[in-house]
């Protein structure tokens, strides 16, 4: 049968058994699972009783080297991946068998894509971001669906109150959200001075035309305006959603996790609360109008930007039951409202916190604490707090002395005049992908990193025009800039680690993507757009000459049923990143634009401690908490995963380092399975905390699995593509022993017969 028929063909004898559409958790047809990003499933084949008998059914190899985080979704028979070189695969579910292949879709959003079906189920779309543009491929065929946008592409860096042609970084890793006929996107916008507003926008599904945009950065006129200097909205970048956005399909309310205002560490330019950063905001879908929101962090100078996706719940609250919403935090908290008028469920205060010693700046002086729920993950360091596992004594004694000589405390600003180690750090604590609730009974639960970060003083940065004479970015030699710039997240051997490997990435990716790649920053990668060109030419050589020494297997040429080829529909140019020149070392960015009032002196967080530590503070590393909203109450707490190194001294219970990038499915039956950055899933029981089962993968995971049934027998699929990197593992052993391999999609479920 030829491949475009067999396809049809799925979909049409899938059809007659397909769940109720309007029953979001018994599919898997968006990121997620569903519109609230609850992660839960009603899907009940799989229980307490049975899970111990999971085992492999079936696996599709990426036939790449490449760490995807997607979370694949299914609809009817077929299911779509990320895989070979960046293409979208449509598998059929049940035996992995390959029916099309949409190939070499480099700079789509890693994290997944968005589905969209008509009413009678003929048209049927997905829909996803590349390249700072919105694009919809036909589910049936893989096609590029040319009456979409302008040619088939939407442009993602106009409206955006900026010149286009300046914007380096627009689209965000997370696939945004369905609603009705509208596509509802946040973005990413890098963390630089000067760099793009994060407004949210919603555009029509079947003609690409903009439908709303919310301007989270106020302009005059607007609610929230006086919270920031009065050009503020001329200059200031960031504010912006690059979590996950949560639905209430039924009120049509949409739930934003919104982050920081940039420059993250230092905020002179933007005196004031600076509304609406660091907010829970709740917007009418349709309109994008302001239902109401709450200010999490005022006046961010930690980069405590929320992204985990709210979770809706309903709550026994006061005798009555109340539809909630609960967001978790990089700094710790859970803070949960009435989900209709953004009241808290309980009293959240005000409190006092230290003051900054900057010139210029002016933290807030006082930050919200939740005064019921408790913290689900420390929020200081001391000496005290090293671990006691990998450090000899002289470098116990060398790090006992840095951290007494540092400042530490939640919200104890950056200084220029001491190093500061904040925890959770920031990566720490609550990331993408790491909140799933079960939606009727209240329960939330959290995956949470501890995760340090360590800051030297404050550096001051004069306007370019004012500098002394120095060497800049544009002197440096590839292998400088790399430990310079690069290192501190992808490692001193590339392999990866807060960011993902760069081995292999010279033939993956060619410079102009790489130029774009570093001039706009890419998910929680920052714009690095003072690097010239000459200096990024400079890196690329050092990457690509590093590769020719270690070789890696790659695909450029992808095998198999492809039905289209490349992002680009009908030969359109994508437009290119902006090379916005050398402004000077440390990223001082663009000047501001002309006539504005902002003050010149910038202060950097200085390169070196940063990241690089993870496992400096003792173990947990990661935990999965799970929090009782009826109550109010901390129900259990485990630690997830197991660190092998940590394990060889004796080590029980530490969790994994560096776990941010990892989810939960929570299911009726009482389970919850949870990836781990140790190279396997886990499953526990949702009551208790406790394992029951763990399944082997061929590698590390990052991202969401996901759960479907097919034919009355229910499967488990999760991405394993990221080689494990253990607390301490310099590039030996495993991690050098996975460098080359392929990653996989690997299906789970039970034995014929059992749990049917």
């Amino acid at each position: 049968m030829p491949i475009l028929s067999a396809v049809l063909c799925a979909f049409v004898v899938a059809g007659c058994s397909r769940p109720d559409s309007a029953d979001q958790y018994t599919t898997w047809m968006n990121y997620g699972g569903g519109a609230d990003q609850s992660k839960y499933s009603k899907l009940d084949r799989i229980d307490k009783s049975n899970v111990s008998q999971l085992s492999v059914a079936w696996s599709y190899a990426t036939g790449d080297n490449t760490s995807y985080q997607f979370n694949p979704i299914i609809v009817d028979t077929v299911m779509y991946v990320l895989a070979k070189n960046s293409s979208l695969v449509a598998l059929h579910a049940v035996t992995g068998e390959e029916l099309w292949i949409h190939a070499n879709l480099n700079g789509i959003a890693r994290r997944g894509i968005n589905y969209w079906e008509s009413k009678d189920r003929s048209d049927r779309r997905l829909i996803f971001q590349i390249n700072d543009y919105l694009q919809e491929i036909d589910a049936h065929t893989g096609q590029s669906i040319r009456t979409f946008g302008k040619d088939g592409l939407v442009d993602l860096r106009e409206g955006l109150g900026r010149d286009p042609g300046t914007i380096a970084r627009a689209q965000s890793g997370t696939p945004g959200a369905i609603f009705e006929n509208l596509i509802i996107l946040g973005a990413s916008t890098g963390e630089g001075f000067l760099s793009t507003p994060g407004f949210l926008r919603a555009y029509d599904i079947l003609t690409g035309d903009l439908a709303w945009t919310f301007h989270t950065i106020p302009q005059p006129g607007e609610f929230g305006y006086d919270t920031w200097p009065k050009d503020a909205y001329k200059y200031i970048g960031g504010v912006n959603t690059w979590g996950e956005i949560s639905l209430d399909a039924e009120r049509g309310i949409a739930y934003f996790p919104v982050g920081s205002p940039t420059y993250d560490y230092y905020g002179a330019d933007r005196i004031g609360a600076n509304l609406f950063g660091n907010c829970l905001l709740a917007l009418d879908a349709r309109t994008g109008e302001r239902l109401w929101h709450y200010q999490l962090v005022h006046h961010d100078l930690w980069d405590y930007d929320p992204s985990a996706a709210p979770q809706l719940v309903t709550v026994n609250h006061g005798g009555k039951a109340i539809d909630a919403v609960a967001i978790a935090t990089k700094h710790g908290f859970l803070f949960a409202f009435d989900r209709v008028t953004g009241e808290p469920l309980w009293p959240i205060e005000e409190r006092a916190v230290p003051a900054s010693d900057l010139p210029g700046e002016e933290a807030w002086p006082t930050q919200p604490f939740p005064t019921i729920l408790p913290p689900f993950a420390r929020q200081q360091m001391t000496s005290a707090d090293l671990t006691p596992f990998f450090l000899n004594p002289d470098e116990r004694e060398e790090w006992t002395r840095k951290i007494d000589s540092m400042q530490t405390g939640l919200f104890t600003p950056l200084s220029h005049l001491k190093a500061t180690v904040t925890q959770p750090g920031a990566v720490g604590g609550a990331n993408w992908g790491s909140t799933a609730a079960n939606p009727a009974t209240g329960m939330v639960y959290v995956r949470s990193i501890d995760w340090p970060s360590f800051y030297g003083k404050m550096i001051r940065q004069e306007a370019p025009d004012e500098q002394a004479e120095a060497a800049g970015p544009g002197e440096l030699s590839g292998d400088a800039l790399y430990v310079q710039y690069c290192q501190a997240c992808h490692a001193n051997d590339r392999s990866g680690g807060v960011g993902p490997s760069l081995v292999g990435l010279s033939a993956r990716m060619q410079f102009n993507e790489f130029h774009q790649l570093v001039s706009g920053g890419r998910g929680e990668m920052p714009a690095l757009h003072h690097l010239d060109e000459e200096a990024v030419q400079r890196l690329y050589r050092y990457l690509a000459r590093l590769d020719r020494m270690s070789p890696q297997r790659t695909n450029d040429t992808v095998e198999g049923p492809v039905v289209a080829s490349g992002g680009i529909p009908g030969g359109l140019e994508l437009r290119k990143a902006p090379n916005l020149g050398s402004y000077g070392g440390n990223d001082f960015g663009p000047p501001y634009p002309a006539g504005v009032e902002a003050p010149s002196l910038r202060y950097f967080v200085p390169p070196g401690w940063g990241l690089e530590h993870p496992y400096l503070i003792s173990p947990p590393w990661s935990t999965i908490t799970a929090y009782d909203l009826n109550e109010g109450t901390i129900k259990w707490t485990r630690a997830i995963g197991e660190d092998k190194m940590a394990a060889a001294e004796g080590g029980k219970n530490t969790g994994v380092p560096r776990a941010q990038r990892n989810g939960m499915i929570v299911t009726a039956t009482g389970l919850l399975f949870s990836t781990s950055k140790d190279g396997k899933i886990y499953a526990f029981d949702a009551e208790t905390g406790e394992q029951l089962w763990a399944g082997d993968l061929p590698m590390g995971t990052e991202g969401l699995p996901s759960l479907y049934r097919v034919g009355g027998r229910d499967y488990l699929v999760v991405c394993a593509s990221t080689p494990i990197r253990w607390s301490i593992d310099k590039g030996e052993g495993d991690e050098q022993e996975q460098a080359g391999q392929q990653g996989q999609y690997v299906v789970f479920s039970l034995p014929e017969n059992v749990g049917q």
